[in-house]
């Protein structure tokens, strides 16, 4: 038997087929996704290099709080002077690449 659908559920579905609210829908997920792929990208680093959060906050001259909260939150959104501030002190380079080329709609 399958579960009930809630009613954001429900609301989000319907609101999904606007073709308007579908593009900002996708666009807005493409984001997240990008910051989560670079947030666990970082922690998989700091895990490889056996940091602990304490040790890299150190090494990035940030506060302890700031890089508990940006591993653990459901939506991290961290600065960019933050990202870099992280990469350098992991030793990754940050670059930023072309997405792949879009199919015509």
């Amino acid at each position: 038997m399958a579960a009930a659908r809630t009613g954001a559920e429900r609301y989000l579905q319907d609101r999904k087929t606007d073709p308007e609210y579908e593009r900002a829908y996708a666009a807005a997920r493409q984001r997240i996704d990008q910051i989560d792929g670079i947030i666990r990208a970082l922690d998989q680093r700091r895990c490889g290099l056996q940091l602990s959060k304490a040790e890299l906050a150190r090494r990035a001259g940030l506060r302890p709080e700031v890089i508990r909260r940006l591993f653990s939150a459901e939506n991290p959104n961290p600065t960019l002077s933050t990202l870099v501030a992280l990469a350098d002190a992991l030793e990754l380079k940050m670059t930023a690449e072309p997405l792949e080329e879009r199919r015509a709609s």
